[in-house]
């Protein structure tokens, strides 16, 4: 059975994977380290720390895995589907890459770290796939809303004009005393409060379609510089969030006409927030559609990457797919 391999080197996590016909055959990954009370990495730290774990999971991964069934090899090679989109810790996984599929003799396809997320949010989602859908790109380094056409083309529509939505949670989770990356921990904290109590509120900035979190960030701080209980904070937050991420997409909807948006990124793998963005579209009673990906699939990973390999290099000049040449025979 034919194998395709994904490498992807974001900002805070060295990821590999690979998949074949019948699904995903393995998914290595592991977090950037982030010195405690410090709110991110530099991007020469990121890129040292990548070449660091790739020498240890490449190797993992082939461990289990038939090297004559590899067919190509898909890595994270920028940000964004942009021409002038870079960030250096990218250039790990893109040596790292280049040497494999030359080593294999294999083709060496390359995509966006955003694009990786979206098909990673597809696994499950595949009926989306040949239509026009509304993604929403939420994480620590990108808070975009954007257009999927049909031949997985993204145009962009909105985003943010001050900090990312993984960047509020971490402002805040850290100045509560939290580890870096902050999510599940601030999560946790907002499992500890009871919305029925009441509670604080934290305003959803949103003008046209485009949000801002750096004054809500900056109310929040106050908030717990006011000795605010944590828990109702972290809640006031996820709150704040899934009405900020309602109205961008509802503002979305209604521009493009298109109903249905799938979710990608780390700050969407929270259950609350799937949770309070579904209840939150819900009671304004439209006919909107929300999608998520597997949680697992939400967070960095390159079982996008590698997915995006199996669909280019099986894609037929008609616009379906073919069977791998070495199940013909």
């Amino acid at each position: 059975m034919c194998a395709y391999v994904g490498v992807d080197t974001s900002c805070y996590t060295t990821s590999v994977a690979c998949v074949d016909e019948c699904g995903i055959v393995s998914d290595l990954r592991t977090v950037l380290s982030v010195k405690q009370g410090e709110r991110g990495l530099r991007q020469s730290d990121g890129l040292f720390q990548h070449i660091r774990n790739l020498e240890r999971l490449v190797p993992e991964m082939f461990e289990k895995l038939d090297v004559g069934a590899v067919r190509g090899v898909c890595v994270s090679a920028r940000p964004r589907p942009n021409e002038d989109s870079y960030m250096p810790v990218f250039l790990a996984g893109k040596a790292c890459a280049a040497s494999m599929a030359a080593a294999l003799r294999v083709p060496l396809l390359d995509a966006s770290h955003q694009e990786g997320h979206v098909r990673a949010a597809l696994y499950g989602n595949e009926f989306l796939m040949g239509q026009p859908f509304l993604g929403m790109h939420i994480s620590g380094g990108t808070t975009e809303v954007f257009l999927v056409d049909e031949a997985f083309h993204i145009t962009l529509l909105s985003g943010t004009e001050d900090l990312h939505a993984g960047q509020f949670v971490d402002r805040i989770g850290v100045a509560m005393g939290l580890r870096f990356p902050c999510g599940k921990q601030l999560e946790a904290l907002a499992g500890e409060f009871d919305p029925a109590t009441g509670g604080v509120k934290l305003p959803a900035i949103v003008h046209n379609g485009v949000c801002s979190f750096s004054g809500v960030e900056t109310r929040a701080q106050a908030l717990i510089d006011d000795g605010i209980k944590h828990g109702e904070i972290a809640y006031a937050a996820y709150d704040c969030m899934a009405r900020t991420f309602g109205k961008m997409l509802l503002y979305a909807m209604d521009k493009t006409g298109i109903r249905r948006a799938l979710l990608a990124g780390g700050v969407a793998s929270s259950p609350l927030l799937r949770a309070l963005l579904r209840e939150r579209v819900r009671k304004q009673k439209t006919e909107a559609e929300i999608f998520f990906g597997e949680s697992a699939l939400s967070s960095d990973n390159a079982v996008g990457t590698a997915l995006l390999c199996k669909d280019r290099l099986t894609a037929s000049p008609e616009g379906g797919t073919t069977r791998c040449k070495a199940d013909m025979f």
